[in-house]
């Protein structure tokens, strides 16, 4: 069997079973690391150690001393399970068809769950407990990648002296929990653990300047960083228990968040709230020789999700899988440090949308192709939460005293595109994409955003109905080879319709009489973005009610409501 690995093609049999030939018999002489992951929900670097004055963090601040702290990690994506399909697999979920929230696409046989390669290693895998790997394929995955994958799994029920790669999911600092849940079952279930002097003063929190400063806000804000403070003593306790056990000088230990924090503008969002991630890694003296740097120190190399089932592989001695995307940043097969970093923003629930990004070391850059629609959309599950309505209702009730950032967080639309300077602006605040002296800067983003697209087949230009008709008896990850059935290049210049100006109607209407039904769908969205334009094709847009795809004949009707 041959496949296509978006930059190349290799026999999968033969040469995949090789590779793991190879691996069982290198590795077994070999003084092997046992891998502890800590993975914590909907978490910005809001900690002690990483300068933030309000976070009580005490246990990760001194896992922060004797650890390397990444200071440019970032997930591939702003909600869980797009970002956990790319951990398990080490594939960008926009290459495999997993990007929306949630969906149950068939991904390829080859395409397995990085566990299982460390299982044949004789390694002992646990998962504790969280999966939403966001694929048909979940069930299988979990199967072969894990020895126990229960809120019971542990490296103790292992055999005697067997490596261990554990992962070990905290929930505290998940949305549910920092803005979701009625307050007082979050005083109920969480605050409680915390002592007086632990609990935050609302008084004293940080504001960001995107949010009005009202007492349900800075309760809000507080009720996070509690969150944070209890999750900080579970870390504490597990760590214990690998001391305890004797495992300290034996384990390699990773500590992050599965994309930046859950409040408001943060999660769903491509701005450096939703991606960018804690990133540490403490290296036993055994193991030293593996690290970066020394403890206590940061390393500003980017780093995205896609590395990381990679690097695992590497520091286990374990030959890297063709198929995967990343780099490995640690161990011997350790690849060059990465200029760019990207994201990706699809439908999450029952809210659409459609954006991506690319991020160096200096500026972030987002494409939003659903211009028209607002970073405040309403949302079933997080408007549960009581300061997405605060800030609802005082847009509603004083927009003559928003701010520029509170504006640009609730306002109806978006950019088409946002361009930010992360040193001088890390809240993402200024955009510069229509600065005369940035336009260069611009310019190379535009262009390393469109390679990434092209060189990973990006299927988020395909209409989810479309994809499901299309991918009968393969997988999204195989039609995207097919020009026919993605024709990726016309998709995206449709897409990019969306919002611009400069197009006018007729352009627009012109692409509801296409062949193919997606880009008969981007051209109703493009004229659902636009009332006069909608109006000025109104009959197009009639005639669309009638086509034979249903997506296209809901993005019509929407376009005429």
């Amino acid at each position: 069997m041959m496949y296509h690995n978006r930059g190349g093609t290799f026999l999968v049999g033969a040469i995949f079973l090789a590779t793991i030939g190879a691996a069982d018999s290198s590795t077994q002489g070999a003084i092997r690391p046992n891998i502890l992951w800590i993975t914590v929900e909907d978490m910005s670097p809001t900690l002690g150690c990483w300068g933030d004055q309000y976070a009580r963090t005490p246990n990760l601040d001194r896992f922060a001393s004797q650890s390397v702290r990444y200071t440019n990690a970032f997930a591939t994506a702003p909600v869980c399970s797009p970002a956990r399909s790319c951990l398990i697999t080490g594939c960008y979920a926009t290459t495999l068809g997993t990007q929306r929230l949630r969906s149950k696409f068939p991904i390829p046989d080859f395409v397995i769950g990085f566990p299982t390669l460390l299982r044949r290693a004789g390694y002992y895998c646990t998962n504790n407990v969280k999966t939403d790997y966001n694929t048909a394929h979940e069930a299988e995955i979990i199967k072969a990648s894990w020895d126990e994958c229960s809120p019971k799994a542990h490296w103790r029920n292992r055999k005697p002296g067997q490596p261990f790669f554990a992962v070990f999911n905290d929930m505290t600092t998940h949305q549910s929990r920092t803005m979701v849940w009625p307050y007082e079952r979050f005083r109920r279930e969480v605050q409680s653990r915390l002592t007086r002097e632990e609990i935050h003063d609302p008084a004293k929190a940080p504001i960001p300047p995107y949010y009005p400063d009202t007492p349900l806000v800075r309760r809000t804000v507080a009720r996070y960083y509690d969150c944070v403070t209890v999750m900080d003593r579970n870390v504490g306790r597990l760590l214990k228990q690998l001391e305890e056990d004797g495992l300290s000088d034996e384990t390699i230990v990773f500590f992050y968040s599965d994309h930046g924090s859950g409040m408001p503008r943060h999660k769903r969002a491509l701005l450096d709230t939703g991606l960018h991630v804690p990133l540490m890694i403490r290296f036993p003296e055994k193991f030293r020789h593996l690290a970066p740097g020394g403890p206590g120190g940061t390393i500003d190399r980017l780093v995205s999700f896609v590395d990381f089932a990679p690097t695992v592989l590497s520091l286990c001695g374990i030959p890297i899988p063709k198929h995967m995307q990343g780099v490995a940043f640690l161990g011997p097969e350790a690849g060059q440090a990465r200029r760019f970093v990207f994201g990706a923003r699809d439908r999450v629930d029952e809210v659409f949308d459609l954006a991506r990004s690319v991020r160096s070391s200096r500026y972030l850059f987002i494409r939003n192709y659903m211009p028209h629609l607002s970073y405040h959309q309403p949302s079933a599950w997080p408007d549960q939460g009581e300061i997405r309505r605060e800030i609802t209702r005082f847009a509603r009730e004083h927009p003559d005293r928003l701010t520029t950032a509170q504006r640009h967080y609730v306002g109806p639309t978006r950019p088409l595109e946002e361009l930010y300077d992360v040193e001088t602006d890390p809240l993402n605040l200024n955009n510069l994409a229509g600065s005369s002296e940035h336009q260069a800067v611009l310019k190379q983003m535009r262009a390393a955003l469109s390679r990434w697209m092209q060189q990973t087949r990006d299927l988020g230009f395909l209409p989810e109905a479309e994809v499901w008709k299309r991918c009968k008896g393969t997988t999204p990850y195989e039609i995207a080879d097919d020009p026919k059935l993605y024709p990726q290049r016309r998709l995206v210049a449709a897409a990019s319709m969306v919002g611009d100006p400069k197009v006018p109607s007729a352009a627009l209407a012109s692409l509801l009489t296409d062949e193919d039904a997606a880009v008969r769908y981007w051209g109703a969205v493009a004229l659902a973005a636009s009332a006069t334009k909608a109006s000025e094709q109104r009959a197009a847009l009639v005639d669309a009610l009638d086509d034979p795809s249903l997506t296209v004949r809901i993005e019509a009707a929407n376009a005429l409501a």
